[in-house]
């Protein structure tokens, strides 16, 4: 999925930088009269989310996040007061979205990676043992203490689906705080808005669902988060069924259903997990529980064959 900043044309200066991070693209796009300035708060803005990343990601393997999963069940965990925030949120939104967005997915989607990259489904045991492993209501948070406990043996975490959002809000307030807050933060198919450009009312996002050349529409957004997940780029067919590479947690493996999901919220942790809930429920039951947990409006699309 793509959501993209449009080129606008204002009286101000625009300003781009980028960064590889999270495995994609990030880019911060501004508008600021002090071009020196927006160099340094963008590298500081960028820093912020490597900052995210070293801490949460499930791919590096000495990351705060997997070190929780060297613990036995039921042991409390104390983590940094980062990482117990992310966690929060994401746990949060768990709830809010009943378990179709879901951090403790880890066990599934490290065995959906392994089965995509050799082409063949886990068996069942696998599979079985993977999804046991699992469940929101099974990761205890204590804010008193900032420990994380978990339940069950064998859980890991996996922010994948919130990590970028909350990374593009990060990096927001830093480019705020340094005094630039008409920016625009692109972060995937996660985009966190600011003041709006310079003799306009919004930024102007074109998104793409299933049509690699052409937007599905084109917002007018600002001070806000738009985020937009499907399986545009990312899908696999195995035995015939093509599989996304968003896990389903009814049944541990990629959608089989093609879905595309766009969320505008307030902010981009809330529409990046939302939009990632909403590819995992069912079409009426996505929009409302979006709507419910706080985004302001839902884009649903299934292609029609």
């Amino acid at each position: 999925m793509l959501a993209t900043p449009l080129l606008q044309t204002t009286h101000a200066e625009e300003l781009t930088f980028e960064r590889g991070l999270m495995g994609t693209r990030f880019a911060i796009t501004c508008h600021s009269s002090d071009p020196e300035m927006a160099k340094q708060a963008a590298e500081a803005a960028f820093d912020e989310a490597e900052r995210i990343n070293q801490v949460a990601s499930d791919y590096i393997a000495d990351s705060e996040l997997l070190a929780i999963s060297k613990h036995p069940a039921g042991t409390p965990v104390t983590v940094s007061p980062l990482l117990f925030r992310l966690l929060s949120e994401a746990r949060d939104l768990a709830e809010k979205s009943g378990g179709s967005f879901d951090p403790t997915l880890g066990p599934l989607t490290r065995l959906w990676r392994e089965s995509r990259r050799r082409n063949h489904l886990p068996d069942p045991a696998t599979l079985e043992n993977a999804r046991s492993a699992t469940g929101w209501r099974n990761l205890a948070l204590n804010s008193g203490n900032l420990t994380v406990t978990f339940s069950k043996p064998s859980m890991r975490l996996d922010l994948g689906g919130i990590a970028k959002g909350q990374s593009a809000d990060a990096m927001l307030v830093v480019m705020k705080n340094h005094g630039i807050p008409r920016t625009c933060i692109t972060a995937g198919g996660d985009i966190r808005l600011g003041d709006p450009p310079p003799d306009s009312s919004g930024w102007k996002i074109g998104v793409r669902t299933f049509d690699n050349d052409h937007d599905t529409r084109i917002l007018e957004l600002a001070n806000c988060a738009v985020s937009t997940s499907g399986d545009l780029h990312q899908s696999i067919t195995i035995d015939g069924t093509r599989y996304s590479h968003i896990i389903d947690p009814a049944t541990g493996l990629g959608l089989t259903r093609e879905v595309a999901a766009t969320v505008v919220a307030p902010t981009a942790t809330l529409s990046d997990a939302l939009a990632t809930a909403c590819c995992a429920a069912a079409g009426g039951k996505a929009r409302a529980m979006a709507i419910a947990a706080g985004a302001t409006h839902v884009y649903l699309e299934e292609p029609t064959n």
